[in-house]
């Protein structure tokens, strides 16, 4: 019977990750299937023929996802192997290999999924990988967890699946956002000619369709920040969370939640947005201190309390957002708000507020971190940071 090892093959240039190589092994022919894996010497385990998590935390979801990936890939070598040998035919370590690089690639659209997903992960790309999985998770349901071929994608069935969507209440934008993913999933598949491309995505919703307005005005910020909550910390910490995003130009949670104390010098904030790469800074202003100076650091080197511990920083993110959120929806009620209270709330309310003052858009989008806008990104090549703090300073005063 064939038999399949997993290696791990150096890199020849020192500091260089090395590359996960398969061994398939029958009637003593040996060939080999070199991966996209890469991982570090330090993070190969020799006696398991695994990698391993190290102290580089920043690689954790990188290596999880290797993991599966060659779990996965030894599940589906084991297959063939299975199929071949109950087949009564002869087969040789060659035809292993092709078979897997015939089916490995794709054939099947959820398999084919999953690599994207778990490549995502290598990449560092959670938030793109959860919103990949979100979206696979929905088409497996519609599909009762019945596995297709990237062949057997029509518009049909794409149709299908969006009424599906439809009959179960979710919006018009979700089903976009389903629809955009898959497609794009698809596209990847037909990239690599593993499908032809038929168009199976021309019939069904991938649009935008407007959504209700999420900003609140200048008044109820200041209605949020005069509550007195002392006897609620809970509700305390939900509503200073709120205010810090407001206060720093609409910064996304995942952003406050990852920002160092290192990230703060000479009276300048500076990070790198996560969902677009792009590096921003702000000015420091005592609004934003006030809020840092009540909680203590612990230590572990984030500016503020979201994640208190070593480990799982995703998750404890994630968890936090929720809780926030569910608090915030109790202070709209003492404030006596009409609508969802959230903290992309903060973000919108920032926009439309500096938008009231009169601010030029071009300032705002470039305050805001929007560089996805190609329509005024040329503009704001050119704008000075100043302007921008000047536009937030303006902002913090009328709130004070």
């Amino acid at each position: 019977m064939a038999t399949v090892k997993v290696r791990f093959r150096p890199s020849t240039v020192d500091g260089r990750p090395g590359t996960i190589v398969y061994f398939v092994t029958h009637r003593r022919v040996v060939r080999q299937i070199a991966t996209d894996f890469k991982v570090f010497p330090a993070e190969w385990n020799e006696q398991t023929s695994r990698p391993v998590v190290t102290s580089d935390k920043g690689r954790a979801a990188a290596i999880e996802g290797i993991v599966l990936s060659i779990h996965r890939d030894m599940e589906q070598l084991e297959r063939i192997i299975h199929e071949l040998g109950n087949g009564g035919k002869s087969f040789s370590a060659d035809e292993v290999v092709r078979l897997f690089h015939g089916e490995g690639k794709g054939e099947s659209f959820f398999a084919f999924m999953e690599e994207v997903i778990a490549r995502l992960k290598r990449l560092g790309k959670e938030r793109t990988a959860e919103n990949y999985t979100t979206a696979l998770n929905s088409f497996s349901r519609f599909r009762n967890g019945e596995d297709v071929s990237l062949g057997e994608m029509d518009s049909d069935m794409m149709a299908e699946y969006e009424a599906y969507l439809k009959l179960r209440g979710v919006t018009m934008n979700s089903v976009s956002f389903y629809n955009r993913i898959l497609r794009a999933v698809y596209n990847r598949a037909v990239e690599k000619e593993l499908t032809t491309q038929r168009y199976p995505f021309r019939h069904v919703y991938t649009g935008i369709d407007k959504t209700v307005k999420r900003a609140i005005p200048l008044s109820a910020i200041r209605k949020i920040k005069e509550l007195d909550l002392s006897s609620k910390p809970s509700l305390d910490f939900a509503r200073d969370m709120f205010l810090f995003s407001f206060y720093t130009r609409g910064m996304s949670f995942i952003d406050m939640a990852f920002l160092r104390t290192s990230d703060l010098r000479d009276g300048i904030l500076s990070y790198r947005r996560r969902k677009t790469g792009q590096q921003l800074f702000i000015r420091w202003e005592k609004s934003m201190q006030e809020i840092v100076d009540k909680y203590p650091a612990n230590g572990n080197g984030y500016l503020l309390p979201v994640i208190k511990a070593c480990g799982n920083e995703r998750l404890q993110y994630g968890n936090a957002l929720r809780l926030i959120n569910n608090r915030l929806k109790e202070i709209a009620v003492l404030a006596g708000l009409h609508g969802s209270l959230t903290m992309y709330v903060a973000r919108h309310s920032w926009a439309s507020i500096a938008r009231n003052q009169n601010i030029p858009l071009s300032v705002i989008s470039a305050g805001m971190g929007h560089d996805s806008e190609n329509t005024t990104q040329i503009y704001l090549a050119a704008l000075s940071n100043e302007a921008i703090d000047k536009a937030n300073g303006l902002i913090l005063k009328k709130l004070r």
